[in-house]
């Protein structure tokens, strides 16, 4: 079993560390790209960076998952479709990222930042459709069911980021709204990370104290982004979901 050490200031880092990323992942993306270069600045090797963090963000993704229910944004009409080209893409990224040098997570990293802060500048309704825009099915959209492998691939091998790509296959060609969309983000989210951490936990990739502290700023995360995301402007969030790439793209250079 990993293990790793912290001291009170390094648990204290963590949680608000933690507590950001969550309210990002919850309204945007990109908060793991906070996390993880925390976790390698504390001695964490890449590869156990990465499969720790999934620890906060399965824990995150329950929360958050069961506020947007409680809320009423949770549609589930044609959840599975969407979440089944989406798992078995994150099970295929997981075991890329469990034999994969550690060298190519950031260049990946980069460059979806990149296309993400791109896509958000240049074509906003790719993540928040207009109002009144009539939902599409995953049996009608196939552009839908490649962008979710996709998603899922990728959130299996780095996780970092993953809500951008997931909030582009949800809303951009199924055209939900960006709230109903950042909920079922995050329904995959779970999905995946769950697969991702089967493997991880294969491989004996998990530091488990350092995900539980993670855990407790996470859930705090979630749900404040869950408040954000459900009373917020669309305007709002929009602005929010740019800010939030630019933020990841700069702590991936960064890190």
């Amino acid at each position: 079993m990993m293990q790793m050490e912290l001291a009170g200031l390094e648990i204290f880092l963590l949680i608000f560390v933690a507590l950001l990323a969550g309210a990002i992942n919850t309204v945007a993306g990109g908060g793991s790209n906070l996390v993880i270069p925390t976790l390698m600045i504390m001695g964490m090797p890449p590869e156990v960076a990465n499969a720790t963090n999934r620890v906060g963000i399965f824990v995150e993704s329950v929360v958050a998952v069961s506020e947007f229910k409680r809320h009423d944004r949770l549609e589930t009409f044609d959840l599975r479709a969407i979440l089944v080209p989406m798992a078995i893409g994150g099970l295929f990224g997981s075991l890329a990222a469990a034999f994969a040098p550690p060298e190519i997570l950031k260049p990946l990293l980069i460059g979806t930042m990149i296309f993400m802060s791109l896509l958000i500048l240049l074509r906003p309704a790719a993540v928040s459709p207009p109002p009144g825009t009539s939902i599409r099915r995953v049996s009608e959209t196939p552009s839908a069911l490649f962008g979710l492998v996709i998603a899922g691939f990728y959130g299996g091998f780095v996780q970092a980021g993953v809500g951008f790509l997931l909030l582009a296959a949800i809303a951009g060609t199924l055209r939900y709204d960006i709230v109903r969309a950042n909920a079922i983000k995050l329904v995959c989210t779970l999905v995946f990370t769950l697969v991702s951490l089967v493997v991880f936990i294969w491989q004996d990739q998990v530091a488990w104290f350092a995900g539980f502290i993670l855990s407790l700023g996470y859930v705090a995360g979630a749900y404040l982004g869950v408040k954000l995301a459900v009373y917020a402007d669309p305007a709002i969030l929009r602005l929010f979901l740019f800010a939030a790439t630019l933020l990841a793209g700069g702590a991936a250079l960064l890190s």
